[in-house]
C-alpha cells in the first residue's frame, strides 16, 4: 500500500480518481501475478474429476486435427506458387483456436499449467497429481486425434485429391531423424507456454495471440506431438507407415520436445524470474512461516495484501473457468 501511494504522489501529472484508475487498468500484470494465474488454473485442472480431462482431452484430440484438415483445404484451393504456404500455413492455426478458446485440455498446454503449482508446492501429491493428468490428457488427445484420422479416411467427406494433400502434409510433418525432432518439438513446446502465459496476463485479443504463435510453429514446421499424432496416425492407416515407425519415429521424439522446451526451459525460467519474489510474499504468510502467526513479524504489516474479487486492482488475480 505504501509503495502504491508513494507512486501516485509522484505522478507527473495530476490525475482525478477516474483517470487514476484508468491507468491502473492499462498497467500490464507483473511476473508474479500471471505466475499465480496460471498456478491457480493449474490447481483446478490437478484436481478436476478423470471422467472430464478425459472427455475434454478427447474433444482437444479430434478438434486439433482440423489443423491438418484445414491446411489442406487451403492447399487444394491456392495456386502452386512459392507463397502459397504462407496462406496454406494459416490452416494450421484453426485447431488450436478451437482448442484453447474452448477451453479443452491439450497436453501441451498442461507443460506449463499442471507444473506451475507443482514449483509452488513441490509435494509428493503435487507430483502424482501432475502424472495423472498429463497421462490421462495426452492418451485422451492421441485417441481423439486417431479417431479424426480414421474419420479422414473412411468417413467418405474428402475426395481423393483432398485425401493426398492431407498425406503430402502429413509425411512433411512427420517424417524426419529423430534427433531433427526432438529439437523441433523443443520449439514448439517452448512456443506454446509462451502462448499459455502470456495468455493469462491479458484479456483481450487472444485469438490473435493464438494465430500468431501457431502460425509460427506452422512455417518453421516445428513438431507438436497431438496435432502430430493426428497426422502420424493417418500415414499408419494409409499404410505409408508401421505403428513402431509412428511411435517411436514421431511420438517419442516428438513429446520428448515438447517436454523439454515447454518445461524444462520455458517454465523453468519463468519461475526463476519470480522465485524470489514468491519467497518473499510467503515470508509473511504465518502457514510458511511455521510460527502460527506469533514469531518476530507477525505484527508486521507489510505483508502482501489479499486480492479482492471486485474492483479495480490491476493485480488482483482469479483461475479461468473451464
Amino acid at each position: 500500500m505504501a509503495e502504491t501511494q508513494e507512486h501516485e504522489e509522484a505522478s507527473a501529472v495530476t490525475l482525478t480518481q477516474e483517470e487514476e484508475a484508468n491507468v491502473k487498468e492499462q498497467v500490464p500484470h507483473r511476473s508474479p501475478v500471471v505466475f499465480e494465474i496460471i498456478r491457480r488454473s493449474g490447481e483446478e485442472e490437478l484436481n478436476r474429476p478423470l471422467a472430464s480431462l478425459w472427455w475434454s482431452g478427447l474433444c482437444a484430440g479430434l478438434s486439433i486435427g482440423f489443423s491438418v484438415l484445414s491446411q489442406a483445404l487451403l492447399r487444394k484451393y491456392l495456386p502452386d506458387a512459392s507463397w502459397t504456404p504462407l496462406i496454406e500455413k494459416l490452416g494450421y492455426t484453426i485447431g488450436f483456436a478451437i482448442v484453447i478458446l474452448a477451453r479443452q485440455q491439450l497436453f501441451t498446454e498442461n507443460t506449463i499449467t499442471a507444473v506451475v503449482p507443482l514449483m509452488a508446492h513441490p509435494h509428493l501429491k503435487n507430483l502424482l497429481l501432475v502424472m495423472r493428468l498429463w497421462l490421462a490428457v495426452l492418451i485422451a488427445n492421441v485417441v481423439g486425434a486417431t479417431f479424426f484420422s480414421l474419420f479422414l479416411t473412411y468417413g467418405g467427406a474428402l475426395d481423393a485429391d483432398l485425401l493426398k494433400f492431407i498425406h503430402d502434409i502429413s509425411v512433411h510433418a512427420t517424417v524426419a531423424p529423430p534427433g531433427a525432432l526432438i529439437g523441433r518439438g523443443v520449439v514448439a513446446g517452448f512456443l506454446i507456454a509462451t502462448l499459455v502465459w502470456i495468455m493469462a496476463g491479458i484479456e483481450g485479443s487472444k485469438l490473435s495471440v493464438i494465430v500468431l504463435f501457431t502460425y509460427l510453429i506452422a512455417l518453421g514446421n516445428f513438431g507438436h506431438v497431438v496435432a502430430g499424432s493426428v497426422e502420424a496416425s493417418f500415414l499408419v492407416i494409409d499404410g505409408t507407415q508401421s505403428i513402431g515407425q509412428a511411435i517411436f519415429g514421431f511420438f517419442f521424439p516428438a513429446l520428448i520436445g515438447n517436454m523439454l522446451g515447454g518445461t524444462a526451459i520455458f517454465t523453468l525460467l519463468a519461475y526463476g524470474q519470480i522465485r524470489n519474489e514468491l519467497k518473499d510474499q510467503q515470508l509473511g504468510r504465518p502457514e510458511d512461516r511455521g510460527d502460527g502467526g506469533t514469531g518476530p513479524n507477525a505484527n508486521k504489516t507489510d505483508r502482501p495484501a489479499k486480492p479482492t474479487s471486485r474492483g479495480g486492482a490491476k493485480d488482483s488475480v482469479a483461475a479461468p473457468k473451464r
